[in-house]
């Protein structure tokens, strides 16, 4: 197996390859194939006609990595897959087959890119039924879009691949687990973050309902017992220091606690419910 230690790192600046640039690349390619016809497979010749065509064709990897670049995961690792897509393609391309290498090594580089973003591009990780259904998805939208002119709906997708519509929504909205919406996200004008603008507990609401619910019962207590739960739960006294302020041992104010709680309880227990 030729290492991806031989294919040259990526330039730190990189610019688009020309038209011209292109069709060199391409011609240097079929010299490539043409020569690895004519000699001994797996010999030291093929090996070394099989490094200098991953090398002559690194920026076609290098080109459709940064397709996927901005989508959760560094571009230096997606050119390091897209490489060794290219590596194993070069590895296994049969040059005696009479087909074109770029038409072979395409696909192989696409599929090591997607199979390592299902692996490991996840920040949330969807089912893997979902995961399934994204791939196809995207493989329809490439083929409808051409024919309708447009981007399918869902509900074309869903007829295309034989699927419900709800399990085409559902992985659709599953797209963004690549690269979820950072909650310090701006939003609108940019004076508040999406974090900002979520729901949260609001405490105050809890202790105004338990008021509106106690308030009826906690009326049928004695002005003592009263007493004793404020001084108990609003100024947390503990139990010597109200036996203290109530002249009562703390075993007393412990048991007329206990009767105090089971008799709200049963009372907040038949209450009817509220209209």
């Amino acid at each position: 197996m030729v290492p991806v230690s031989l294919v040259p790192a990526p330039p730190v600046h990189r610019t688009p390859s020309s038209p011209l640039e292109g069709a060199a690349r391409s011609r240097r390619t079929d010299g490539i194939v043409a020569d690895l016809r004519l000699v001994q497979p797996q010999s030291s010749d093929s090996r070394g006609l099989t490094v200098t065509l991953i090398e002559t064709n690194a920026g076609v990897a290098r080109s459709m990595a940064s397709r996927y670049r901005n989508r959760g995961i560094d571009l230096d690792d997606l050119e390091q897959v897209a490489l060794l897509g290219l590596t194993k393609a070069a590895q296994r391309f049969d040059p005696g087959a009479g087909h074109d290498f770029l038409s072979y090594a395409v696909p192989t580089i696409r599929g090591e890119l997607r199979r390592h973003f299902r692996d490991s591009g996840w920040m949330v990780r969807p089912p893997r039924r979902v995961q399934d259904l994204q791939s196809r998805i995207s493989r329809a939208q490439d083929e409808l879009e051409p024919r309708l002119g447009r981007s399918p709906r869902p509900t074309e997708v869903a007829t295309h691949l034989g699927v419900g519509l709800e399990d085409v929504v559902e992985a659709l909205t599953a797209d963004g687990c690549f690269t979820p919406t950072s909650l310090d996200g701006p939003v609108g004008d940019g004076s508040a973050s999406l974090g900002d603008l979520l729901g949260f507990d609001d405490h105050a609401v809890v202790a105004a309902e338990a008021r509106i619910v106690l308030e009826p019962v906690m009326q049928r207590l004695t002005g003592r017992d009263r007493r004793i739960l404020h001084l108990r739960f609003v100024e947390e006294r503990t139990q010597q220091e109200i036996a203290e302020e109530i002249g009562l041992t703390q075993a007393q104010v412990s048991r007329v606690l206990t009767r105090i709680l089971a008799s709200l309880r049963a009372d907040l227990t038949e209450r009817p419910p509220a209209a």
